[in-house]
């Protein structure tokens, strides 16, 4: 990185800062997916964190003249970025997801999954959304889906379970944040161990599901993040089997299950050739979330079960 020149004279406006830090991502060969898509609007994300103005601000504050000190802490932002390849969301301890905001740090992954737009549609027709009572988030990280879902399902009560007693204190931040102390609760819990009786009208998981080619191949960014979210096995599925095989057992009688499973959508299907497996299409992009019925994973228990052990 020592090509990268982080002076930055004759640059006053957000705008200048703006396009110059796009500039450096770009010289800095990034890798962006934690939340944007290209150098541009992640160094927007981060000259506004610096700034402390919102994604809604008006369109006259870009050409707004900044202090020594702005361009300062804005520079070294940028140089953060670039030098230590963290993604975004760790330096701000931010992240948005489902139109929220999250705290996040180097215990929980950042947000970004595809569920945020069944979130925006309450789940339906998968679920009547006001019959809702309890709804379970495995593998929860920051907490953000089952924190989002209760925007869908505005009578519900919400589990969010993790293996990570450190992404559990941050999902607990969360919860105090938005004052949900009264109907979202976090669990310790290794899947399902600790839910012994416990019942719920949705189950949603968005667990680790990368496969090992995938993982040895990842970029920079995704590597700063904690593996156990990530990593799981050769094909993807060592916990969708589990999740999959004891989940009716966790499911009210009109229950449902979505799970992310990404690119290991391959292998779901080649696993699971005979599950009446639902998969979503995503206007927003995104893949691998499938959606099934309690009622069908117990016709299809015993093979659920024998896959599980295989």
């Amino acid at each position: 990185m020592s090509n990268i020149n982080y002076q930055y004279e004759g640059l006053e406006s957000v705008t200048d800062f703006i396009r110059w830090g796009g500039t450096l991502f770009q010289q800095g060969n990034l890798f962006f997916g934690h939340g944007t898509d290209n150098a541009f609007d992640e160094a927007k994300t981060l000259v506004f964190f610096a700034l402390n103005l919102s994604c809604e601000s008006p369109e006259y504050l870009f050409s707004s003249r900044l202090t020594h000190f702005e361009k300062d802490c804005i520079t070294e932002l940028f140089k953060q970025r670039i030098e230590s390849r963290k993604p975004t969301a760790y330096l701000t301890g931010e992240a948005w997801f489902a139109g929220l905001k999250f705290k996040v740090n180097e215990n929980t992954l950042v947000p970004r999954s595809p569920i945020a737009e069944l979130i925006a549609h309450n789940y339906e027709p998968w679920v009547k959304p006001e019959a809702v009572s309890y709804i379970l988030d495995m593998c929860t990280g920051s907490g953000c889906i089952g924190i989002a879902s209760l925007q869908a399902c505005p009578n519900a009560q919400v589990d969010l379970v993790d293996l990570s007693a450190d992404a559990l204190m941050v999902a607990q931040q969360n919860i105090e944040h938005y004052h949900l102390e009264e109907v979202a609760t976090v669990i310790e819990s290794d899947l399902f161990t600790e839910l012994k009786g416990k019942k719920y009208d949705l189950i949603v998981s968005n667990p680790p599901y990368v496969d090992k080619i995938e993982m040895d191949a990842l970029p920079e960014e995704f590597q700063q993040e904690p593996e156990m979210g990530l990593a799981a096995g050769d094909d993807g599925l060592d916990l969708v089997r589990i999740i999959l095989a004891q989940a009716a057992e966790h499911l009210t009688d009109q229950g449902t299950l979505i799970v992310e499973v990404g690119v290991s959508q391959y292998f779901m299907e080649q696993v699971y050739p005979e599950l009446p497996l639902y998969w979503f299409g995503f206007e927003n992009g995104g893949e691998g979330v499938f959606a099934i019925q309690k009622s069908e994973l117990d016709v299809f228990q015993e093979l659920l079960d024998s896959r599980m052990n295989a």
